[in-house]
């Protein structure tokens, strides 16, 4: 057997064995490829009419949000540079499992939306695309080991499309839409998967860096020459002997303070701690597109000294090149990261990805049709001659 025979049967064999999944994977994908701007348009009650009053202060939001969601406990308040938008509170827990989204103004205290985010159209889309909803544990590696297959036959994909001389070179970058249903799919399969294949590459390896601990680990190596990648860990606060509630909450504090030192962010989120050892994180993004530019800051909730991390969500002006390829991974994922461009491009590409199992179904399937009626006349044939001869 040949290289070239060898590497169609790999492209054929994991081709079958992942094909319903990349299907999956791909159409799921476009679905989530406008997610935002989708929301922007049918979410009205994350917008408010902007008041001359100063808006109300993280602590005022938590109390307001608590009551609209009793026995919850809050995670995080979202405020927008854009004074036509609200605030968002998010609750999020584990164990009992909750995710809450509560929408308030932030001028006069009320309360536009509580939304349960797990029933929510896109966050349910995003559960089937990560863990084909399935318990994480079984069905992320199993999407995990599909991207995988995938990132192999887009590989053996692009040897396979190499024509063998020059003549045949033309024939592989146009459809040629005049011709059979046979030829025609055999064109989609080879001319769309080529022109893919450099968007999908991308698609795949972020997500294989979400999907295995190992290969995520390997691009940070990679990437800052042979450093180990830091896992994220939850900073802490140095609990007083004596504690004191007297003055300005902390959390507003800290609000006060990552809006007077970013004051070019689109978001500035403060966490509320989780208990009385947790840090309050605050992040402060430029950009409200993507993430991968937002600086995280850790604070001590007791004397609000701020606390450095080791692991790549620390603050954006001091983190390496390695790090800022971790932040980028979901950005790049989605194509966020070239704006709506990017956005289009992973659209079609996810697209396109999702067709290849189908057209390469239809390949393999008029191949083995055509063996068939090959091997039929040879049969008959071999049961003419006889067996002296």
């Amino acid at each position: 057997m040949t290289f070239r025979k060898a590497i169609g049967k790999i492209h054929l064999w994991l081709g079958l064995a992942s094909g319903v999944i990349v299907v999956f994977l791909g159409i799921t994908g476009c679905i989530l490829a406008f997610e935002q701007e989708v929301r922007a348009i049918t979410e009205t009650y994350r917008y408010v009419t902007p008041a001359h009053t100063p808006q109300l202060a993280p602590d005022k939001i938590k109390q307001i949000a608590t009551a609209a969601l009793p026995g919850k406990l809050p995670h995080g308040i979202a405020y927008y540079a854009n004074p036509g938008k609200a605030v968002q509170v998010s609750f999020y827990n584990i164990d009992p499992a909750y995710y809450y989204l509560v929408y308030v103004n932030p001028y006069n205290g009320q309360v536009l939306k509580v939304k349960d985010a797990n029933a929510d159209f896109f966050r349910i889309v995003v559960m089937g695309h990560y863990y084909l909803w399935l318990p994480p544990a079984v069905g992320q590696p199993i999407v995990a080991t599909a991207t995988l297959i995938f990132l192999i036959m887009l590989i053996s994909g692009l040897i396979l499309w190499w024509p063998k001389n020059k003549a045949a070179r033309k024939q592989r970058f146009s459809v040629k839409w005049n011709a059979t249903f046979k030829r025609k799919n055999y064109d989609l399969h080879n001319v769309l998967g080529f022109y893919m294949t450099w968007v999908a590459i991308f698609i795949a390896v972020t997500g294989l860096v979400w999907g295995f601990q190992w290969f995520a680990k390997s691009v940070y190596w990679t990437a800052s020459g042979g450093k180990e990648m830091v896992q994220f860990y939850e900073a802490e606060s140095e609990k007083p002997a004596v504690m004191s509630t007297a003055g300005t909450p902390m959390i507003d504090r800290v609000w006060q303070k990552m809006k007077l030192e970013h004051t070019n962010a689109a978001v500035i989120e403060v966490h509320v701690p989780a208990n009385d050892s947790a840090a309050i994180e605050a992040v402060a993004n430029p950009d409200d597109k993507t993430y991968w530019k937002a600086d995280y800051r850790y604070f001590d909730q007791y004397t609000m000294k701020e606390i450095d991390v080791t692991h790549s969500y620390g603050r954006f002006p001091g983190s390496s090149v390695a790090d800022k390829m971790i932040r980028m991974n979901y950005d790049v994922h989605t194509g966020a990261i070239l704006g709506i461009t990017g956005k289009i491009m992973a659209f079609f590409a996810s697209l396109i990805a999702a067709s290849l199992p189908i057209t390469g179904f239809f390949i393999w399937k008029g191949r083995k049709k055509k063996k068939q009626i090959i091997a039929a006349p040879q049969a008959v044939k071999r049961q003419l001659v006889p067996a002296s001869q």
